[in-house]
């Protein structure tokens, strides 16, 4: 291939039926390699684990955390994809949505042009933007201690595996997440 083919390769969204793939390959293969579960949230524990000093740790900080390198080095390799997808081969385009999005949008009171963030959030420092990102950000936080993992913990690894707590947990974000889009979120951007 040569190289312009492969920018515009990396540039553009690759189908759910490449991408769903791949991500759901990865399950397997984390198995194959060490008998590792796909999942993120678990690296806030070991990056406390590592950061705290001894004598200040929590019992719950106090595990062999040498053992899960290996789940940092993947949460490394997803903020370093992130930031070569979204800032080195970002397309410059802004994303098109098709009408029936922009019309659903607009129903919700939520304006997404030019680009999917709304432009109330973008202004962070606005006290009610802050207050709405804080306490959604300790929610999610909350909810993905207390359920006992993430989404793509529960959502990929747990149901690939047959786990019926991650049954429950991905029909609970999915509850979750058109309520929060219809009802909660429109009240918000308004």
């Amino acid at each position: 291939m040569e190289q312009i083919q492969i920018l515009e390769l990396l540039r553009n969204p690759w189908p759910w039926y490449v991408a769903g793939p791949l991500i759901g390959l990865t399950v397997p293969l984390l198995f194959l390699i060490g008998n590792k579960g796909l999942g993120i949230s678990a690296n806030l524990r070991h990056a406390c684990a590592i950061l705290l000093p001894d004598q200040a740790k929590p019992g719950f900080f106090r595990y062999n955390w040498h053992a899960e390198k290996w789940n940092l080095v993947f949460a490394f390799g997803l903020l370093l994809g992130g930031f070569l997808a979204g800032v080195v081969f970002a397309d410059p385009e802004p994303t098109e949505l098709s009408n029936a999005a922009l019309r659903t949008f607009q129903s919700l009171g939520v304006d997404v042009q030019p680009g999917l963030v709304p432009p109330m959030l973008e202004r962070v420092t606005d006290l009610r933007t802050f207050t709405l990102l804080a306490i959604s950000g300790l929610l999610v936080g909350f909810g993905t201690r207390y359920g006992g993992g993430c989404t793509s913990g529960h959502a990929i690894t747990g149901l690939s595996t047959l786990q019926f707590p991650s049954l429950v947990a991905t029909v609970s974000f999915f509850i979750g997440g058109i309520i929060s889009a219809n009802l909660l979120l429109p009240l918000f951007l308004k």
